[in-house]
């Protein structure tokens, strides 16, 4: 990593640290977006989730690299990728990021996979550039009303705090680690598996200037993700539906977008909670292996 750029405080090993220039158009809201890079084969990219970036597959990079070339993006404004005042970060905003790591590094034959609101983003993904996917495996697709509010009685207080009109920013500027760490080990089976430098990471991510608003926009961007469900028929790619026994989506939840994706296999997680890729990637990249 270039001495100019941030060096987080949890590493994954045999990554390199990558970014992508903002397209030059002067109406575009874009940002510089930051990526890690690891391993060789076949093209694969990771996709986080909201208040996480790429160090969240800092488990499952490990396992696939000697199959995959692995690209494991920060999401506009999330992470160590650029914050951009004014920008969106709705569904098609956030995918209008993938699509240019996609794009810019000319990827094809790629494997997306996604975990909760990076689920989501990997499919709609794949219906927008269907000639460049190879297959979608999409973890706990974060698609349903309520989302993390399921989680537990702090997380309902907090988000909703966030989403309230007037007091909203100034509580998203209010982060204790003890809040974060508590609303993470919600979406975990085994909450020993929340490592401490990744909680300082994060930590230190949130307090970047502007990102308490980049937090509350994607909060706040929740309904957009339950209606990028209309663009999964769209998707021709083989998709792998992964959900924690555990996860916050109801049955029902799942059996929608089973609905959706009739073809997809579909694997359950006995145990798992929200967060797969943090406490059982060896599931994944098991998975992984066998559609090598």
């Amino acid at each position: 990593m270039p001495s100019d750029e941030p060096r987080p405080t949890i590493h994954i090993p045999a990554t390199t640290s990558h970014t992508i220039a903002p397209r030059t158009r002067a109406d575009a809201r874009e940002g510089t977006l930051r990526y890690l890079k690891a391993g060789t084969g076949a093209p694969l990219v990771l996709l986080h989730t909201v208040r996480t970036q790429a160090e969240h597959f800092h488990r499952l990079v490990p396992l696939i690299a000697d199959h995959y070339t692995v690209h494991a993006l920060d999401l506009p404004g999330m992470g160590h990728s650029e914050i951009v005042p004014g920008a969106s970060y709705d569904e098609q905003a956030l995918r209008a990021g993938v699509e240019r790591l996609l794009t810019e590094l000319d990827l094809h034959d790629v494997t997306l996979v996604g975990e909760s609101m990076g689920a989501v983003l990997a499919l709609t993904t794949a219906a927008a550039l269907p000639e460049r996917v190879r297959r979608v495996v999409a973890v706990n697709t974060y698609d349903f009303r309520g989302g993390i509010a399921r989680s537990s009685l702090l997380a309902r207080l907090v988000v909703g705090g966030v989403l309230l009109p007037g007091v909203g920013p100034a509580i998203a500027r209010v982060e204790p680690r003890s809040a974060l760490r508590t609303i993470l080990q919600g979406g975990l089976g085994d909450k020993s598996a929340l490592r401490e430098d990744y909680v300082d990471e994060l930590l230190r991510v949130g307090a970047r200037p502007g990102y308490p608003t980049v937090a509350r926009a994607v909060y706040q961007a929740l309904p957009s993700l339950i209606a990028a469900r209309s663009r999964y028929p769209e998707v021709k790619a083989p998709v792998h539906l992964v959900y924690g026994e555990k996860d916050w989506s109801r049955p029902s939840d799942r059996e929608a977008n089973r609905k959706l994706l009739p073809a997809a296999d579909f694997t359950q997680v006995p145990e798992a909670g929200h967060f797969i890729a943090l406490v059982r990637p060896d599931v994944l990249a098991d998975l992984l292996h066998r559609a090598a």
